[in-house]
């Protein structure tokens, strides 16, 4: 390890850099003062104080003004807005002769958290529109504040997001995403560090040093790596519950174990395929396969019950999916780790799966003949 540079920077430079990077990337917690555009053919006072009120969220920032629609669809295009509201001419004479006009806004899905923020953003200016003209009307004809609040809001709506109630990002997709990207590094790292002794023909020195056992030979070339990457993940984890303030009502125990099994799972399951497919070349694809795959089905950023019944039993043979599952519940939700038990022994079958191939690894480490 101390003469090949790929395991220092598997292990130590490229899991700082992915948790550095990820962490400040989404610092703000979620995007602000995102571009959008205005049609504005009304141009009247009403339609300039929605303009304002529009540009007054965080998230929104109004940066231009199209005369016609088409301009503003092609700058959406262009990647210039990311919306635009287009409020026709006559919305004001409508809105006070009880015409029910109609105010249009387009907004681009292309980029999913943009896209929801802003609908919620143009939705909400639209319904402000109409119920500053309804409070403007009521009040003329003698009703107090509170008759016109309770006539244009009859149910009032009282909203809090549990354990995140500012809304951030951060919290919801680095604890995820970070863990996967240190994951592919541990099942890349793991059939790599074993079949690189059968390419250098360093494999009957290593298995003759462990005295014939596979098992010894395993732990003492993994040890060192689990070690190192227990401290990257361990890190990380205090780094952004502890540093950076991500809720975590579970507490510290759910949080050591969580990394402990889920560095273990994964060189597990790359001994694993090194041993079922004892090619140097064979096993990492095979792991690179099954880690970044990992990534879409674990559910952090698409609800697995809303996949296909045969994606949803495939998502259990990735352990990123357990780690989601017991991060979730026992320390987002702060739920006792006896209700992700299915996940801890998901994660520790992982583990042992090196026993079912072990012997495998010996009898190709003692006979077979490396072939690029």
């Amino acid at each position: 390890m101390r003469k090949n540079p790929i395991y220092a920077f598997c292990t130590i430079f490229f899991p700082m850099v992915v948790i550095l990077f990820f962490t400040s990337l989404m610092n703000e917690g979620q995007p602000v003062e995102m571009p959008v555009g205005v049609v504005d053919q009304d141009n009247t006072a009403t339609s300039r104080q929605l303009i304002r009120q529009l540009d007054a969220f965080q998230t929104t920032h109004v940066v231009a003004h199209y005369p016609n629609m088409n301009e503003a669809r092609e700058a959406i295009q262009r990647n210039q807005i990311y919306a635009f509201l287009l409020i026709p001419k006559g919305t004001t004479t409508g809105l006070m002769s009880d015409k029910q006009p109609k105010i249009s806004f387009y907004y681009s899905s292309v980029s999913l958290v943009s896209g929801s923020l802003l609908y919620r953003d143009l939705k909400t200016i639209s319904t402000l529109g109409s119920a500053g003209v309804g409070m403007t009307k009521l009040s003329a004809i003698g009703k107090t504040e509170n008759e016109i609040r309770t006539f244009l809001q009859p149910i009032a709506v009282d909203l809090h997001m549990i354990n995140n109630p500012w809304v951030n990002y951060n919290v919801y997709l680095s604890t995820t995403m970070v863990p996967g990207v240190l994951m592919i590094f541990i099942f890349l790292l793991t059939p790599y560090s074993i079949g690189t002794e059968l390419k250098f023909r360093r494999s009957r020195q290593w298995i003759k040093m462990a005295g014939g056992n596979p098992y010894i030979a395993l732990i003492g070339k993994l040890l060192p790596q689990t070690v190192l990457f227990l401290t990257m993940m361990y890190g990380f984890e205090f780094y952004v519950f502890y540093h950076l303030g991500f809720p975590h009502p579970g507490g510290i125990v759910p949080i050591l174990l969580l990394g402990l099994l889920s560095v273990l799972a994964c060189q597990g399951f790359g001994a694993f395929a090194f041993g079922l497919m004892p090619s140097l070349r064979m096993s990492m694809s095979t792991c690179s396969l099954w880690s970044v795959v990992s990534l879409s089905v674990c559910g952090a950023t698409y609800p697995l019950f809303a996949m296909d019944s045969a994606i949803q039993s495939i998502a259990q043979m990735f352990p990123l999916r357990h780690y989601y599952m017991i991060y979730q519940m026992s320390i987002f939700n702060g739920f006792p780790l006896v209700d992700s038990w299915f996940n801890i022994m998901a994660l520790c079958v992982f583990i042992i799966l090196p026993i079912f191939t072990v012997w495998n690894i010996k009898r190709a480490m003692l006979i077979y003949t490396y072939i690029p």
